[in-house]
């Protein structure tokens, strides 16, 4: 099977595009997490651009252990800046299964996506029984075997958890990703965020993805931290996040929706033979 497709990444969290509006490409997961492992093409998530008559496209996101998530921010800003070069078009509305998405290209590649409100009731998010969502009080520990006690569940279209702390460098994501993503509060596995507060218009993130592992950057995962940071009244209404590729621009409007600011790559066409 020979796959015509596209490679983008938003701050280095990278995708795989299908475009399946005029033909048809069905995969099983065995060939999504084929076509995800960096040992054949590689990327963080698989994404079909299809059809769809009350948007320009509809978005369906594949993580690279082969199942779906409802949303990816760097994803739609990648896809929104592909259609917006074919139709000519600076405003992109793409439907996924968190809603409908709009974004507009700016100068220079730069994308702006309205992400929407967050959802923070305990069975929203979802956890497994009601808690207080603003603090989950679940332990991590650092790397000097200090306890911290903490982490903001919060729902941006996926599961995340934020957990601010004094010193990012101090506590290995690699480690305690997978532990907190597996936590039984979290019946559908979540997203996991260290974060660390440089000031109240900057954070430095580091992230875990549900079904994707560690990530150079995450779209989603900067909306829920920027919205935590204003929750714990940490962070003003835009504040920029860090990740070791760069920086997300995230503001909050008066009607409380996200929308999430930042770079995309150049549009690399690729053929995929299965």
């Amino acid at each position: 099977m020979d796959i015509k497709a596209f490679k983008m990444d938003g701050l280095g969290n990278d995708f795989v595009i299908i475009d399946n509006r005029e033909k048809i490409t069905n995969l099983t997961k065995d060939q999504i997490v084929k076509i995800c492992d960096r040992n054949f093409i590689g990327c963080d998530q698989l994404i079909f651009i299809e059809p769809d008559s009350s948007a320009d496209a509809n978005l369906k996101f594949f993580n690279s252990d082969g199942g779906e998530s409802g949303a990816c921010g760097n994803g739609t800003r990648c896809v929104a800046n592909l259609i917006s070069n074919e139709k000519n078009n600076k405003s992109i509305i793409l439907n996924t299964l968190s809603g409908k998405l709009k974004s507009e290209i700016l100068e220079k590649k730069i994308v702006t996506t309205e992400i929407g409100k967050a959802k923070l009731k305990w069975d929203e998010i979802p956890l497994s029984k009601e808690m207080d969502t603003k603090n989950l009080n679940i332990k991590i520990i650092d790397t000097n075997n200090n306890e911290h006690l903490g982490g903001t569940a919060i729902n941006v279209g996926n599961p995340h958890i934020v957990f601010f702390v004094k010193r990012i460098e101090d506590f290995n994501i690699e480690k305690i990703g997978p532990e907190i993503e597996n936590h039984e509060i979290f019946p559908e596995k979540c997203n996991v965020s260290i974060a660390q507060i440089f000031n109240k218009n900057l954070i430095k993130v580091k992230v875990w993805e549900r079904g994707a592992g560690l990530t150079k950057a995450c779209g989603t995962a900067a909306c829920a931290t920027a919205y935590a940071g204003k929750l714990n009244n940490l962070t003003e209404n835009k504040t920029d996040i860090e990740f070791a590729t760069g920086k997300l621009s995230i503001s909050i409007d008066e009607n409380d929706s996200i929308h999430m600011k930042g770079p995309v790559s150049n549009i690399k066409e690729i053929n995929i033979k299965l």
